[in-house]
């Protein structure tokens, strides 16, 4: 499947439109999410790393140009126009990893107009997804309380895609490794993982099925105890780890029930088996939630694992994100429908340590010490330096944490900073909003220059 046909078939037909208007002078688009989703405090910004991979590649080929015309039901020639289009525009983008908030600036384009519409849906896709699991995975972190995280996601996610983003999402936050191969490989992420049910059930009994696991793998030894009986697993594990001196570095892993009251148990039975360095790993439907309420009741499980629901982010797992233009031409443009006005021409994130984040013009002097947020990491259709690194990102990611204030850090019902507007673009939003309505009064149907 072409990446550069991965898109609705609105943005190919207003491409062909704008084209055949001759309407190719700059245009900026502005890409960022309307209002948090219920239970967030701060969304994670991810995503570009991917989104400027496919700008650096995008081109229009006479393949890409079939599809199309195939999808329209006219004749490819009639497309041609499209033919060898490429992304030579400029990117201003928020870094991976930073803590961001409603109504800011993700990235910005500004690109001949057919190309900066033609790329909305798949920067959208990559965005929002991405933004959405890795807050998700953020929050998990917050709620361990600096207990190791392992990704164990990819059976649940999406498709094969969203699970390596789900990997390489939770290692930007700080997970310590996952399960799934080709993101440890690709990504350099610890690989981790244990056995199956499976593998227990096709052995006479559990001690049989660890014995054997043990002659095959030097350690360190995962095994998974509640097949059966949770108390009797461990029991059974705790003989085979005592027996073959394998303790330092080997785990236990539950996976269902009472997570706090058989990691009680558990650590107690490996205790009295002299095994006090054997760690409990916990799974199983875990997710911020589950984790906090765990560490608040004191369980003594040394790693959590969490799956399906921070691969899909489950209980927000879209993000209310546009993707909205704000100036052709030099001319600062905004939309005015009902709880969907967008405020127009190209923006800056100024973040203020110990205050809230403003949003102002491209341009303007930062306000109080402020430090811009946006970047400029793409320009002629090329990046401005190398790939970001998972580290920078993490570094990142950590740092602005750390900034953040408690109630928006909060597990149960955060509060989410809100931005404030710079003066120059309150100002500017009023004069733009006023010369329209004073065009629709005068000539209903018209815009603002009274066509």
């Amino acid at each position: 499947m072409s990446e550069t046909t991965t898109t609705d078939l609105y943005e190919v037909t207003m491409a062909m439109s704008y084209l055949r208007e001759g309407m190719r002078a700059p245009a900026t688009f502005s890409l960022f999410v309307r209002d948090l989703p219920p239970g967030r405090g701060f969304l994670v910004s991810a995503g570009l790393e991917p989104a400027l991979d496919y700008l650096s590649r995008l081109r229009i080929t006479a393949d890409d140009v079939r599809d199309f015309a195939r999808a329209l039901h006219r004749p490819p020639q009639e497309l041609a126009a499209l033919l060898d289009l490429r992304f030579d525009g400029e990117v201003r983008a928020i870094p991976e990893g930073r803590i961001v908030g409603a109504q800011e600036p993700l990235l910005e384009v500004t690109a001949p107009l057919p190309q900066a519409q033609l790329v909305e849906t798949y920067l959208l896709t990559q965005v929002c997804h991405q933004t959405a699991v890795a807050s998700k995975a953020a929050r998990c972190v917050l709620a361990a309380r600096g207990r190791p995280l392992v990704d164990f996601s990819l059976r649940r996610t999406h498709g094969p895609g969203a699970g390596l983003q789900a990997a390489r999402l939770g290692a930007l936050v700080g997970f310590s490794g996952t399960s799934n191969v080709a993101a440890a490989t690709r990504f350099g992420i610890p690989a981790s993982g244990t056995m199956a049910h499976s593998y227990i059930e096709t052995f006479p009994c559990e001690e049989d099925a660890f014995r054997a696991f043990a002659r095959a793998h030097p350690g360190p030894l995962t095994f998974l105890v509640d097949t059966y009986d949770t108390e009797g697993g461990v029991a059974a594990a705790a003989r085979v780890l005592a027996e073959l001196g394998r303790g330092p570095g080997c785990a236990i892993r539950l996976d269902s029930g009472d997570l706090g009251a058989l990691a009680h148990r558990a650590r107690a039975l490996l205790d009295g088996a002299g095994l006090e360095d054997v760690r409990i790993i916990a799974s199983g439907g875990l997710d911020e939630y589950a984790i906090a309420a765990l560490v608040r009741d004191r369980a003594p499980i040394d790693v959590f694992a969490v799956g399906t629901r921070v691969g899909v982010a489950a209980d927000a797992p879209y993000l209310d994100a546009a993707y909205k233009l704000v100036e052709y031409d030099g001319r600062p443009v905004m939309k005015l429908s009902t709880a969907k006005v967008t405020a127009p021409a190209r923006k800056q994130v100024f973040r203020r340590p110990g205050r809230t984040d403003v949003i102002g013009l491209y341009g303007e002097e930062p306000p109080d010490g402020g430090t811009p947020l946006l970047r400029t990491v793409m320009r002629g259709g090329r990046r401005t330096g190398p790939p970001d690194s998972l580290a920078a990102a993490r570094a990142r990611f950590e740092a602005d944490l750390a900034g953040l204030p408690a109630a928006a850090r909060r597990i149960q019902d955060p509060e989410a900073p809100a931005a404030t507007v710079s003066p120059q673009l309150e100002a500017l939003t009023a004069d733009v909003r006023g010369r329209l309505e004073a065009a629709f009064a005068t000539h209903p149907g018209t815009d603002a220059r009274g066509r």
